[in-house]
């Protein structure tokens, strides 16, 4: 493989095949296996026979607990004589401290038309537009690219905060079609854009391999003893980006907070032990196993810890040096994109851009809401 470019790693993609709203059912999806020579078509609820028969016996599935907070609010400008000025559209990205979706300090993005100032004050409003009584937020700093820390009130939860006044962060392409085609808003994204087994509030974006997954479905799994563990990674929204520079040796991946809880790295090693498979559910689950792993070993270090990982092809070989992820699921993903590129590390850029190819003839659905790929092996 010669030199990296965003260029190989580039699709034309028919705008109707990007999913606007989730499938019928969960587990209703399609899943597009992709063996070493030929791609099979099938039904999400499939997995559990697909992962006994491709993956091996027993394997060991890990997913991200991650939960999406209703990280989206809006405020307006509030001057000390309590008159409101202009309107101020915030996206939560993390707490300044503590792994806890209620920290009082958190980094954000902003929108609005005249910049913030150190100290402004933003008044909340409520899904309706109109304020909050005595729900304010202070501008501590300005980071610059759109970005501040804000105070919010201690005196109230930030997630019962949330819970009034928030609202669900979805993908901006989604939001965007919507508006132009006119769609209106689906009742059930609250539900449908998290998730059935997410725990722990933290994400802006939703780790989508687990979307397909139904309480049914992994009793099933349960029942062929395929064990399930979680991980935790805050998803942001630098995570979804298409890269800005033709050389993806210069892409600065967005810091991701993880935590790996001791059950989940015994379980892993278990599974070494015995010989059995360890399949990540999302690149997610991925980049924090392989975050978590220290140069050499096979299995994560348990605790929280904080990921920038970048996985690509790496030349010449093409190839990634994965530690502890034999298999993987995942949705399809943008063109250009570091997730792509993780996929490609994984399973072969050729490999995968046919198969995408594949998937684009038999119409299956891309993105967040989109379906999803199995990848048995690595390359």
């Amino acid at each position: 493989m010669s030199a990296l470019s965003a260029a190989d790693f580039d699709f034309e993609l028919p705008d109707e095949l990007i999913a606007q709203t989730p499938a019928a059912k969960r587990d209703a999806s399609r899943l597009l296996l992709v063996g070493q020579d030929a791609v099979q078509h099938h039904t999400f609820t499939d997995l559990p026979e697909l992962l006994e028969r491709y993956v091996g016996k027993q394997p060991l599935l890990i997913v991200n607990d991650s939960k999406v907070l209703l990280a989206r609010l809006y405020t307006r400008k509030l001057a000390p004589d309590g008159t409101l000025g202009g309107r101020v559209e915030l996206l939560l990205l993390e707490p300044q401290s503590a792994h806890s979706a209620d920290a009082t300090r958190w980094r954000v993005m902003y929108r609005t038309s005249k910049p913030l100032r150190p100290s402004a004050v933003l008044q909340v409003l409520d899904r309706q537009g109109e304020p909050l009584p005595g729900k304010t937020l202070t501008v501590c700093s300005i980071e610059g690219e759109g970005r501040a820390v804000l105070d919010f009130p201690t005196a109230v939860p930030l997630s019962t905060l949330l819970d009034q006044a928030g609202e669900l962060p979805l993908p901006p392409y989604i939001v965007k079609q919507r508006q132009h085609s006119g769609l209106p808003a689906q009742p059930d994204d609250a539900e449908r854009y998290q998730t059935v087994y997410a725990k722990v509030l933290g994400s802006v974006a939703a780790p989508t391999a687990g979307l397909h997954f139904t309480d049914a479905l992994l009793s099933a799994l349960a029942q062929r003893g395929i064990e399930r563990h979680s991980v935790t990674l805050h998803v942001g929204p630098g995570t979804f980006l298409p890269l800005r520079d033709d050389d993806p040796t210069k892409h600065v991946m967005h810091a991701e907070r993880f935590h790996v809880p001791p059950e989940t790295a015994d379980a892993i090693a278990r599974a070494r032990a015995q010989g059995r498979k360890v399949v990540a559910v999302g690149t997610t689950v991925v980049r924090t196993l392989e975050s978590a792993t220290p140069e050499g070993q096979t299995v994560p270090t348990a605790g929280f810890g904080e990921s920038r990982l970048f996985i690509y092809p790496q030349p010449p070989s093409g190839r990634y040096p994965f530690r502890v992820v034999d298999a993987l699921i995942t949705n399809f993903h943008l063109p250009r994109s570091t997730l792509l590129m993780l996929v490609s590390a994984f399973a072969g850029r050729e490999r995968i851009l046919a198969a995408y190819a594949q998937a684009i003839l038999a119409r299956y659905r891309f993105y967040s809401y989109g379906d999803a790929m199995l990848l048995p092996t690595r390359m």
